[in-house]
């Protein structure tokens, strides 16, 4: 434990890193804050049919990486993953795209080129996915749920998950520049690393309650151990 804090000690001491670890810090608060303002036009008061909903399967995968966005029908609902998925399609273009590979030979010219047309297609990606996600709200959620409805609220909350996703796709890219890591990689586990308590909560009630046997329960945290092992051993 000492050791710990000695360490954290010489950490500190330098400036420089100092002022990365705290930007880093500060820039996933602004996320997590972000993640939890739900769209205008909408009560947050009435989401439990949604939440119920995003408890498990895909869009449970979905809300976990959001950090339970998706589920609060927040402003950040999609988070990067529009963002992601635009960087798989212009890497998988680079293969068969003459000028992305051009692009990829050039060095960081090439490389500046290539992240701004992964952002013109994030915007693209984003504005496709919205509709859809709007639209499970409104089969999901009771009407009363909506303050506003009709074509202004579509268009709004279009506009709205676009500049939701853009913005985490910018703290991330000012996380990689100036911060600790990868912004985004760092992003999506700040999103995941928020349901643990909650999910650690809900193992511990279904164990009281007899639904989870101990044998069971253990087996569980040998995994967890286990995979923790895997996942640093191959960084190492």
């Amino acid at each position: 434990m000492m050791n710990f804090i000695n360490r954290l000690k010489d950490i500190f001491s330098i400036e420089e890193l100092k002022n990365k670890i705290l930007l880093t810090i500060g820039l996933i608060a602004v996320y997590r804050f972000m993640a939890a303002v739900p769209l205008p036009g909408i009560d947050p008061l009435q989401l439990t049919a949604l939440k119920e909903s995003t408890s498990g399967g895909l869009l449970g995968l979905l809300n976990a990486f959001t950090g339970g966005a998706f589920a609060r029908a927040s402003v950040m609902a999609l988070g990067i993953m529009p963002y992601i998925s635009a960087s798989i399609v212009v890497q998988l273009m680079g293969i068969a795209v003459p000028y992305l590979q051009k692009l990829q030979k050039d060095g960081e010219s090439g490389r500046k080129k290539i992240e701004q047309i992964t952002r013109y297609l994030t915007v693209i990606v984003t504005a496709s996915q919205a509709p859809a996600y709007l639209a499970n709200l409104n089969a999901r959620l009771p009407e009363s749920a909506f303050v506003s409805q009709g074509t202004f609220f579509w268009i709004s909350s279009i506009v709205v998950l676009v500049a939701g996703t853009m913005f985490v796709m910018w703290l991330g890219e000012q996380i990689t520049e100036r911060g600790i890591g990868n912004g985004i990689i760092l992003i999506i586990f700040a999103g995941i690393a928020a349901g643990i308590p909650t999910g650690m909560r809900d193992t511990i009630n279904l164990f009281k309650n007899g639904e989870l046997s101990g044998l069971n329960l253990g087996i569980v945290f040998v995994i967890m151990l286990a995979s923790f092992w895997i996942i640093i051993f191959t960084e190492k």
